[in-house]
């Protein structure tokens, strides 16, 4: 499975001049709830869906810390291009938990992308000779137009227990479902897919808590708190995004039966001093909770409960604020806001998208305050 390597500076270029491709369409990607054929092949091409993937099996291996500038570089100009670079890399990492032949039979193809999405609860993995029989519908399945295979997350009875697995299918055997009937991060295309008893091969199934068969610094942060940071960068890359967008329409826009620029008002000078402080400190907060983390599994140590829970504590707070700040961006802009011709109304939608995700939920709020309690927190960090 090996492929050409790149040093992390040719990544960053690349990111760049990938970047201004998105930003030129951006209203394309929305338009049509995918990236273009084209794009996405480029991305595929120079390897941005597999920054994480282990170098043993031909992915770059990057830095996490590293992983999350390229995140910020697409976040700042299109929302869902960031949001699929972060789930199908996240995803990708799981490829030290296959069994060695799925990863061969996936990822021997250089273009490989594995998209996944919750179960719904009549989803059923029948054990059978060799195998399981599968049946169900998934959402959610961020990429998938882009995606050569899926992973179906399933519940199997095994006796009196039941185990939740991750199944591998090639895209083609499954049914797709258009269904992504939304108004934010419609980009992602985080379509839907059903099977009706497709039989899925023993080898193709592995579990998703299971240990990685190499010890790098990433693949021992559990997968939760990979998806929960890079969505919190990704929404905060979305805010800093529109405030820089109110800050400019400030610069040449004079309201309704005012005299004077948007700029010029004291009201708007303390409504971005106020945003950008509430920007700096979330920002500052998943940075710091993100490096202790970092520090913490370079070390090769065992992560403690303590960081695991401030990572969740400050990936959900960075979600969290950032909606709010894209709200401040919003209302400031005022009637201009609710124009498709103002980027400011493609953020507003994807940021409140973004924020009903799981890992924006404010259950986890509960597990901080649990473990700042003094007792044990419960939740999934």
């Amino acid at each position: 499975m090996a492929t050409t390597q790149y040093n992390l500076e040719y990544y960053i270029d690349a990111a760049h001049e990938l970047a201004e491709k998105v930003e030129s369409k951006a209203d394309q990607i929305d338009e049509q709830r995918q990236i273009p054929s084209e794009l996405a092949s480029e991305l595929v091409e120079k390897g941005f869906f597999r920054l994480l993937q282990p170098s043993s099996s031909g992915g770059a291996e990057l830095d996490h810390p590293d992983f999350l500038k390229i995140l910020e570089i697409f976040a700042d100009v299109d929302g869902s291009t960031s949001w699929c670079l972060n789930q199908n890399n996240v995803h990708a990492t799981n490829i030290l938990r296959m069994t060695s032949q799925a990863a061969e039979e996936i990822y021997s193809d250089r273009r490989a992308v594995v998209t996944n999405g919750p179960p719904t609860s009549a989803v059923q993995a029948i054990p059978c000779d060799g195998g399981y029989r599968l049946s169900g519908r998934w959402n959610f399945s961020s990429g998938i137009t882009h995606a050569t295979w899926v992973a179906a997350r399933a519940p199997i009875v095994k006796g009196d227990q039941e185990e939740h697995r991750i199944l591998l299918i090639p895209k083609e055997e499954v049914k797709f479902v258009d269904f992504w009937p939304v108004h934010g991060l419609r980009g992602t295309a985080s379509f839907s897919f059903e099977t009706e008893d497709l039989f899925v091969p023993e080898h193709r199934m592995y579990d998703p808590n299971g240990k990685p068969r190499e010890g790098g610094p990433v693949f021992n942060i559990p997968t939760t708190l990979l998806f929960a940071t890079g969505f919190s960068t990704v929404s905060l890359g979305i805010a800093k995004a529109s405030l820089n967008t109110a800050m400019d329409l400030a610069g040449s826009k004079v309201p309704g039966r005012a005299a004077r620029l948007l700029k010029d008002e004291t009201t708007t000078q303390r409504i971005i001093g106020e945003a950008e402080a509430v920007w700096l400190s979330a920002k500052a907060f998943l940075r710091q909770a993100h490096e202790s983390v970092w520090e913490t599994v370079s070390l090769r140590e065992p992560l403690t409960t303590d960081k695991r829970v401030m990572l969740r504590l400050a990936a959900t707070f960075g979600i969290q604020k950032a909606k709010e700040v894209v709200d401040i961006a919003y209302d400031l802009c005022g009637s201009s806001a609710i124009l498709d011709t103002n980027p400011i109304q493609r953020r507003f939608q994807d940021i409140h998208v973004a924020s009903q995700h799981i890992q924006g939920r404010s259950t986890h709020f509960e597990t901080a305050g649990q473990f700042f309690m003094g007792m044990e927190p419960e939740g999934n960090f």
